[in-house]
């Protein structure tokens, strides 16, 4: 089916009180397994490239496009998303590329500061209909520090979303970025009262390193749209390593990439069940 926006999926689970899975590709294997995933969990799914990804790969057009390509073949509604891009001019070939929503990225920079480069950025992006995701209050962790201790204030936030025009808001609720541990301590309190003095649907980053019930928990308390990059390389890790274990002369990487593909695949489903049922969902 056609690609769709992230505001199409995003606002209809807001609606809903259900979380969105956001996952993180690195490979065309990812993106594959990610929409496998959503289909057999029979909920919309959104596919994110990060300005990390798009330096790997050296541009933006090539695992673009796959994404898009991958979104236009689905079962279901799947949307391309850029994250955390500090770049204009990366979000500007984005757009021209196709895709319906933007992370941009101003949270390095002094509130004042973010404040502006954000409204200038929303501006053009909603005179090309695309919806716009901003930051305020940096998660933690984006360096490998694993610095969760800043939180981002009610107050600061509906003023924020207010003068830049936002779309959606990621927030800083003691999540971490690139955590290979699930240990990470939501304020849920905190979650709530922003959720009560915001009018756009918040966003979670940092959730690999959230427990399953917190994920659960924390959509009840208000946030929707959840990102999820490095619970998802840790299974493909674990289980290219196991297939390559099982046979060590083993050179056909299609061999050991499909083990890796069908566990982003199976944990894909089992995370959005996760956020879909707001209960805990055993592995």
């Amino acid at each position: 089916m056609p690609e769709v926006s992230a505001a199409e999926i995003v606002g209809a689970a807001r609606a809903a009180a259900r979380g969105v899975g956001a996952f993180n590709v690195i490979g065309i294997e990812h993106a594959e397994a990610i929409v496998a995933g959503a289909e057999a969990a029979g909920s919309p799914v959104i596919l994110q490239v990060s300005e990390n990804c798009v330096a790997y790969h050296g541009a933006l057009e090539p695992i673009g496009q796959a994404l898009l390509a991958i979104a236009a073949g689905a079962a279901l509604p799947v949307a391309v998303h850029l994250d955390h891009a500090t770049d204009s001019q990366l979000v500007e070939t984005a757009v021209r590329l196709g895709f319906g929503s933007v992370m941009y990225d101003a949270s390095l920079l002094p509130y004042a500061a973010n404040v502006a480069a954000t409204a200038r950025m929303a501006a053009w992006c909603h005179e090309r209909d695309v919806w716009l995701e901003a930051e305020l209050g940096e998660v933690g962790g984006k360096d490998g520090v694993h610095a969760a201790g800043a939180r981002t204030q009610p107050g600061e936030a509906a003023s924020f979303v207010a003068a830049t025009g936002a779309d959606a808001l990621a927030v800083a609720v003691g999540s971490s970025h690139a955590m290979v541990s699930r240990d990470a301590v939501l304020d849920l309190d905190l979650v709530t009262r922003i959720k009560a003095a915001v009018s756009v649907p918040l966003v979670l980053h940092g959730s690999s390193g959230v427990p399953d019930d917190a994920l659960s928990a924390a959509v009840q308390a208000g946030l929707t749209k959840i990102n999820i990059a490095t619970q998802l390389n840790k299974v493909f890790s674990a289980a290219v390593r196991r297939r390559l274990a099982e046979d060590a002369a083993m050179t056909d990487p299609r061999r050991y990439l499909t083990a890796g593909r069908d566990a982003i695949a199976a944990e894909v489903t089992r995370l959005l069940g996760v956020l879909r049922a707001g209960v805990e969902v055993t592995a």
